[in-house]
């Protein structure tokens, strides 16, 4: 990915000051999550460049149930289309471990269908930094042929991911 491009989380920020800093820094310890938001955003932009090596980094290892590098390179891979938070949040509780939600939208398109992962993600905290452990899937409802596109283009859905 080119360095000038915005990040695919959606942060607005270019790749190189977004999410490449939690890719490139997840080995070091150099930069790591500071919130389960952005975990799940740099986990979903992990997708999109397919950096499925960053994606098993921050599963949590009890909630990979069999999850493998190898599963996740073989595909197939959808069109990323843009990527909705609709909530998020952390907290800390009474035993002092904290724990975290995010809930999005990640619009994709795969043979020429479009469709979103709509999960209520859970994180938690554990040996200084975030991990994802599961998700609750929901069903999400396309946009209306005149709301926004999913893609974030400025667009309505019909002029722009609607329309091929």
């Amino acid at each position: 990915m080119t360095h000038d491009k915005n990040c695919p989380c959606g942060s607005q920020k270019i790749y190189q000051d977004c999410c490449q800093i939690l890719h490139l820094g997840l080995d070091s310890g150099a930069q790591l999550a500071t919130s389960p938001e952005q975990l799940m955003r740099s986990r979903y932009c992990a997708f999109v460049l397919k950096n499925f090596d960053y994606i098993i980094k921050t599963h949590h290892a009890a909630y990979l149930d069999g999850l493998t590098l190898e599963q996740l390179q073989q595909g197939p891979h959808p069109q990323w289309l843009g990527l909705d938070v609709l909530s998020a949040n952390d907290t800390t509780q009474p035993d002092g471990s904290k724990l975290g939600t995010v809930t999005f939208k990640a619009w994709y398109k795969m043979s020429g269908e479009i469709d979103a992962i709509y999960e209520r993600s859970e994180f938690i905290f554990e040996q200084g930094r975030w991990f994802y452990t599961k998700g609750h899937q929901m069903h999400a409802k396309l946009p209306g042929r005149n709301d926004p596109c999913v893609c974030h283009s400025g667009k309505k859905f019909k002029q722009c991911c609607m329309k091929g």
